[in-house]
């Protein structure tokens, strides 16, 4: 086989016409991806047996084997069966897309090819298929842990909130298919295609984040750093502006800790205390976080004025994809962030706020840490 990096992916152009071939490849070559070459259909089942490519670009009209065929073929090897096919085709019938698609092809480009679009369609398809690979994976790590009862809780949730996006992911997908005369909305639903696949990458993510405990590499940061770091981020990860107050009694100090858990930790919390007001909340929305030292841990508060806890999530909050309309709970964020703080050596409480209303989320961090602890 091509001596080919794993990270790289390929794709085998077949069409019986060279100057067709030397264009496709040329632009792909171009974005980075590896190109394998065939011009007739027998070329082309023994290539994708031999290198299996991940993605197959097909010519439709082909003396000898036309690309019908060759899918067919391709369909009832197991070594080819789940090789997604492209068919590049003159017609532009809807019969004639109807019977591509009921050949099992996933896509479809005419001719003449628009170069740009074609790599668009490419990489819809190229990242559709990492987001199964990284599926396949999440679901075999999963089932390897399924004595842990963290994995158990996620189960439902995994896959309730992955088909949601995979649905969105087809839906944007047929939308290209119907526009595909029409470039200019075909990315356009290309980028929601790759919105859509970015969030189901965070998702997974997430997933690794709770599912699977590993000593995490240390580093000496300023608090002052993270705490702002932290900020950024949930300001990144949700489109919002945050109301927050500081109360930082140690002044500059280093701790050693992991800086990207860390501050996925402490973003989640303050995403999740600005949810805490209800969604039907018009006014501003303070938080205030204090931060003092406390035996040989720093102590952290988080300190928000909404709803409170609801009865009903109180018991099991930290459980994955618990939610409730006007309160914390809301989808992983909670269970990523204890998992993240119980894997830095602290601990996470949570409890209506004493005497007033809203949340308090308490928890620490030890000052000094070694790798090994």
């Amino acid at each position: 086989m091509s001596d080919i990096s794993e990270s790289q992916r390929s794709v085998l152009v077949v069409d019986d016409e060279p100057i067709n071939i030397q264009l496709l490849q040329r632009k792909l070559e171009w974005d980075g991806i590896h190109v394998l070459t065939a011009d007739n259909g027998e070329d082309c089942l023994e290539v994708a047996r031999s290198e299996r490519p991940d993605l197959i670009l097909l010519d439709v009209m082909m003396p000898g084997m036309d690309g019908f065929a060759v899918c067919q073929k391709l369909r009832e090897d197991k070594r080819t069966k789940a090789i997604p096919v492209i068919f590049v085709t003159a017609h532009n019938s809807k019969k004639g897309k109807l019977e591509g698609l009921e050949a099992g092809a996933v896509d479809y480009i005419t001719k003449p090819i628009d170069l740009d679009e074609t790599i668009a369609r490419v990489r819809t398809q190229l990242n559709y298929l990492a987001i199964n690979k990284a599926n396949v994976e999440l679901t075999r790590r999963l089932g390897e842990s399924r004595r842990s009862a963290a994995i158990g809780a996620l189960t439902q949730g995994i896959a309730h909130n992955l088909n949601n996006l995979l649905g969105v992911v087809m839906g944007y997908l047929e939308l290209a298919k119907v526009n595909y005369k029409d470039p200019d909305k075909v990315l356009k639903n290309i980028a929601r295609v790759e919105s859509a696949s970015n969030r189901i990458v965070g998702i997974i993510k997430q997933l690794s984040t709770v599912a699977f405990t590993t000593r995490l590499p240390l580093h000496e940061m300023s608090l002052e750093r993270l705490i702002s770091g932290s900020i950024r981020r949930a300001r990144e990860d949700s489109n919002r502006e945050y109301d927050i107050s500081i109360e930082n009694n140690l002044g500059e100090i280093f701790i050693r800790t992991n800086i990207e858990a860390f501050e996925d930790a402490l973003s989640k919390l303050i995403i999740n205390a600005w949810e805490s007001y209800g969604s039907d909340h018009a006014g501003a929305r303070p938080i205030e976080l204090k931060i003092a030292k406390k035996g040989p841990d720093i102590e952290f508060l988080l300190i928000d004025q909404g709803r409170g806890i609801d009865p009903e999530v109180e018991e099991n909050m930290f459980e994955p994809f618990i939610s409730t309309k006007n309160t914390v709970g809301v989808g992983m964020g909670l269970t990523v962030a204890r998992h993240a703080i119980r894997t830095l050596g602290g601990e996470i409480q949570i409890a209506d706020t004493e005497g007033a209303p809203g949340v308090t989320v308490r928890f620490s961090h030890p000052i000094d840490r070694d790798e090994n602890d």
